[in-house]
C-alpha cells in the first residue's frame, strides 16, 4: 500500500508531465469561457467537470435594512441606530436598494471545478477572488490548474454582493455609463470613476459600513457551506473531505479571517496560498477603474480606518461585533490597521506561519509586494511565512496578472504555469 505522501508525490509528477506536454493556459482561457457559459448539463473539458450547486444564506440577517437584528449566540438584540445612507454620493435607487433586499445575495449558485471522473472528491481547495469581481471568466483557468495540480475540487464561492451575488442591473453597460458620467458632474475632481466600477463606489461611498457586513456574512456562509458538506450534503465532495484555500487580492482577508479564527477547528490543517494579497488594509491602494473610485476610497479609509474607534463606540451592532465576543470581529479589526493591534495580528500569523505562502507581483500597485511582506513577516520580520515576489516581463497590472490579448501569448503560458507551479506545490 502507497502512504499518503508517496499518493502525492506521483500526483505530482503525473500532473508535471502532464503541464509540460498538454496545459496551455490561452487555450484553457476560451475553453472554460465557452464551458462556463454553456446550457448544456454535463459540462466538462480536458480533465476537468464544471458543476453547478445551489446555496442559501442563513446570514443575511445581519446585513443592513433590517429594525430588529438579533446575534443568536449570545442571545443579544440591536435596533438599527443609524440612517440607510448619507446622501454623499447618492443618485439611483436601484443601486442603493436596501441590503437585505438584493435576493440574489440571499439564494445563489456557486460552481465546483473537479477532476473527470471523480464521485466526490475527498480534497477540496476554496477560491476566494477579488473585489468587484462580476463574473468568473479569469479564474477559470487557475481554477482548472489548482485542481489539475493537487487533485482537489476547486470550489469558486463569491463574496456578498460580488460575482452571481449581485443584481444584473449593477453590470449593465449602458446604465452604469451614465452613472458614472453624473457622479462625474457631481465630483468634478473624481479619480478612476467607471462603468466598471460606479455601482460598488456609489454604495460604499454612501454607506462604507457595508464592507463589514458583507464581509461578515461572507465569513458565516463559508463555515455554513463547510458544515453542510460534512453533513453529507454536497454530491461532488465526500463528508469527510480535508480543505485549503487559494486566495487572490481581497479575498486574501477573508481566507485569514477564516483561517485565524479556526471556528470549530475546522481549519486545523487548512493551508492557505495567498496571491497579490496579504497587506492590511490601510496599507494597499484599492483606486482603480476596475475597483473603486477615488470618493469612495476616500469614505471607505476614512471610515475604517480613521474614524472607526469612534463609529464603534456610537453604534451599538458594530460594537457587539468587533469589540465584544465575536473573534471574527476583532480578527477583521486588526486586519485594518498595521500599527493597530499589532501584536495580536503578528501572534496569529506566528502561530500559522507554516500554513501560509504568499505570492506577490512586483508591479502590483493595489496590493503592493513590499507592504504584503511589512505585514505577513512582521515589524521585526520575524515570522516565518514563505513569499516569493515575481514578475513578468509583459504588461500586467494587478487585477489581470496573465492578459489574454498579449501578442506573445506564450510568454503569458509559461509565467502561469510557474505562479501555478508553485501554488500547487504549496496546497498539494
Amino acid at each position: 500500500m502507497f502512504n499518503l505522501k508517496q499518493i502525492q508525490t506521483f500526483t505530482r509528477f503525473i500532473w508535471i508531465i502532464y503541464k509540460h506536454n498538454i496545459m496551455n493556459y490561452s487555450k484553457d482561457f476560451d475553453a472554460l469561457k465557452n464551458l462556463f457559459a454553456s446550457a448544456e448539463v454535463k459540462r466538462d473539458y480536458d480533465t476537468v467537470e464544471l458543476h453547478d450547486l445551489f446555496f442559501k444564506s442563513a446570514s443575511f440577517n445581519i446585513l443592513p435594512g433590517v429594525e430588529d437584528y438579533k446575534c443568536d449566540i449570545h442571545n443579544a438584540t440591536f435596533k438599527e441606530d443609524f440612517s440607510f445612507y448619507t446622501e454623499i454620493g447618492t443618485i439611483d435607487k436601484n443601486v442603493h436598494i436596501k441590503d437585505i433586499f438584493v435576493e440574489e445575495n440571499h439564494a445563489f449558485k456557486y460552481q465546483i471545478i473537479k477532476p473527470k471522473g471523480v464521485d466526490q472528491a475527498k480534497k477540496a481547495i476554496f477560491l476566494f477572488h477579488g473585489f468587484n469581481e462580476k463574473d468568473w471568466t479569469k479564474y477559470l483557468p487557475w481554477a482548472k490548474a489548482i485542481s489539475d495540480g493537487t487533485g482537489s475540487a476547486v470550489i469558486l464561492f463569491p463574496i456578498a454582493f460580488h460575482m452571481q451575488r449581485a443584481p444584473k442591473h449593477w453590470s449593465n453597460m449602458r446604465e452604469m455609463y451614465k452613472l458614472s458620467e453624473h457622479r462625474k458632474e457631481q465630483f468634478p475632481n473624481i479619480v478612476k470613476s467607471t462603468l466598471s466600477n460606479i455601482a460598488i463606489s456609489m454604495r460604499l461611498h454612501a454607506m462604507p459600513q457595508r464592507f463589514i457586513w458583507s464581509g461578515l456574512q461572507t465569513y458565516y456562509d463559508v463555515i455554513q457551506l463547510i458544515e453542510d458538506i460534512k453533513q453529507g450534503n454536497n454530491e461532488h465532495i465526500h463528508k469527510d473531505f480535508n480543505f485549503n484555500v487559494f486566495a487572490y487580492s481581497i479575498g486574501g482577508f477573508l481566507a485569514q479571517i477564516l483561517k485565524f479564527t479556526n471556528y470549530n477547528n475546522y481549519f486545523d490543517n487548512c493551508k492557505v496560498c495567498l496571491f497579490c494579497s496579504g497587506a492590511t488594509f490601510n496599507r494597499l491602494s484599492s483606486v482603480s477603474k476596475f475597483i473603486l473610485d477615488s470618493e469612495a476610497n476616500v469614505a471607505l479609509y476614512s471610515y475604517l480606518v480613521e474614524h472607526f474607534d469612534k463609529i464603534i463606540e456610537k453604534d451599538k451592532l458594530l460594537h457587539h461585533y468587533i469589540k465584544e465576543d465575536h473573534l471574527e470581529g476583532k480578527t477583521f479589526y486588526a486586519m485594518l490597521d498595521y500599527q493597530k493591534m499589532r501584536a495580536f495580528r503578528e501572534s496569529l500569523l506566528r502561530k500559522n506561519e507554516d500554513q501560509i505562502y504568499a505570492i506577490t507581483l512586483t508591479k502590483d500597485e493595489v496590493f503592493p509586494s513590499f507592504e504584503v511582506v511589512n505585514t505577513l513577516k512582521g515589524a521585526y520580520r520575524d515570522i516565518n511565512i514563505q513569499l516569493d515576489e515575481m514578475d513578468f516581463d509583459y504588461d500586467y497590472i494587478h487585477e489581470n496578472p496573465f492578459p489574454t490579448n498579449v501578442v506573445n501569448s506564450k510568454q503569458v503560458d509559461e509565467c502561469f504555469d510557474k505562479v501555478f507551479d508553485k501554488v500547487c506545490n504549496f496546497l498539494i
